[in-house]
C-alpha cells in the first residue's frame, strides 16, 4: 500500500529570505480498476480505501447497488513485469448472476466534467440507470422509506467547518479534497480524503455499499471545491438527496439536479449559500420569489 503523504525538499522564499526545508505533499498514484479480470478504468488517487473507491466507482457506473452483488475485491499480485505487487491495481469480481457491462463499448454514464459528451446524453444516461428515485425518506437507509428530509440553512452553514475540522491529512499537506456524509441534523457519518473530489465521494459510497447502507436516502453529501456534473451524478446514483459544495456548480450539474430532484447547494460559505435546485428540502422561513 502506498503512503498517503510523501516528503520533498523545497526552496522557501519569505520576504526575500531564502531557505530550504522538507515539505509534506499529498501522494498521488494511479489506480487501475479491473472488472472480472478485464481492465475497466484508471484514476489518479491518494492511496488508501482503494477497495471502497473501486466499489463506489461501480455504484456510480450503475454496475453495483447492493452488497451481495459484490463477490470480492483484491489487489493484483504480479502487476509488474518483475512480479511485484504495486498495490495500484485492483480486480473487482461480481457475484454470480450480476450482469457484466460491455466495457468494449462507449460508456454513457462514465463521464467527467471534461469528457465532452453531449449534455442531454449524459443526463439521460444517469436518469435511466439510477436505481433509486431521490425519495425524501431516511428510515433505515435502505428502502427510502421514512420521514421527509428537511435541513435547516443554519445546519448547512456549519457543515464546511465540520468537514474541515475532520480532515486529518489536509492539516499536514493543505492539498487534499474531502467529501463527507452528514445527517440532516448535521451529525458527521463518514469522511474520506483524496487528491480528487470524485475519488473521495467514491470512497464514501463504496464503504456504504460494503456495509449494506445503500441507498443513502437520509444523507447530506458535503464536498470541498465545486459541484461538477460527475459529483451530482454520484450523489444521484447513491440515492443521496442533498449535495452541498463550498464553490460553484456547473450548468450540467444544475440541470441534472433539476431533472432528478436532487437538492443542490453551492457557494456554501459562512451563512451565505446559493440553492440551485430542490429547495423544498430546506426549511426556508421566507417565501422564495421569482427573479
Amino acid at each position: 500500500m502506498g503512503r498517503v503523504t510523501e516528503r520533498r525538499r523545497v526552496i522557501r522564499i519569505r520576504d526575500g529570505a531564502v531557505s530550504t526545508r522538507p515539505d509534506t505533499l499529498v501522494a498521488e498514484e494511479p489506480l487501475e480498476i479491473r472488472l472480472n479480470g478485464k481492465p475497466l478504468a484508471i484514476t489518479m488517487r491518494t492511496p488508501g480505501d482503494d477497495f471502497a473507491l473501486a466499489a463506489g466507482f461501480l455504484v456510480s457506473e450503475g454496475v453495483l447497488g447492493r452488497a451481495d452483488e459484490l463477490a470480492n475485491i483484491v489487489y493484483c499480485a504480479g502487476a509488474t513485469q518483475d512480479g511485484s505487487n504495486t498495490y495500484n491495481v485492483v480486480d473487482v469480481t461480481l457475484a454470480p448472476g450480476v450482469p457484466v457491462p460491455d466495457i468494449t463499448l462507449e460508456r454513457n454514464v462514465y463521464t467527467t466534467s471534461s469528457c465532452g459528451l453531449c449534455g442531454k446524453a449524459s443526463l439521460d444516461a444517469v436518469r435511466t440507470t439510477a436505481r433509486w428515485p431521490l425519495e425524501d425518506g431516511f428510515g433505515d437507509g435502505r428502502d427510502g422509506a421514512g420521514s421527509p428530509v428537511r435541513i435547516e440553512p443554519e445546519t448547512l452553514s456549519a457543515l464546511p467547518d465540520r468537514l474541515r475540522a475532520a480532515q486529518r491529512v489536509f492539516d499536514r499537506t493543505g492539498g487534499l479534497h474531502a467529501a463527507a456524509l452528514f445527517t440532516p441534523d448535521g451529525e458527521l457519518l463518514d469522511l474520506r480524503e483524496d487528491v480528487g473530489r470524485h475519488n473521495a465521494v467514491d470512497k464514501l459510497v463504496g464503504r456504504a455499499l460494503q456495509q449494506g447502507l445503500l441507498p443513502l436516502s437520509g444523507s447530506v453529501l458535503m464536498v470541498s471545491g465545486r459541484a461538477s456534473f460527475e459529483l451530482a451524478q454520484k450523489a444521484v446514483m447513491a440515492g443521496i438527496p442533498v449535495l452541498a459544495a463550498v464553490s460553484a456548480p456547473s450548468s450540467l450539474a444544475v440541470d441534472l439536479a433539476a431533472e432528478t430532484g436532487l437538492t443542490l447547494v453551492g457557494f456554501l460559505r459562512g451563512t451565505s449559500m446559493n440553492v440551485y435546485a430542490g429547495e423544498q428540502r430546506l426549511a426556508l422561513r421566507t417565501a422564495v420569489g421569482g427573479a
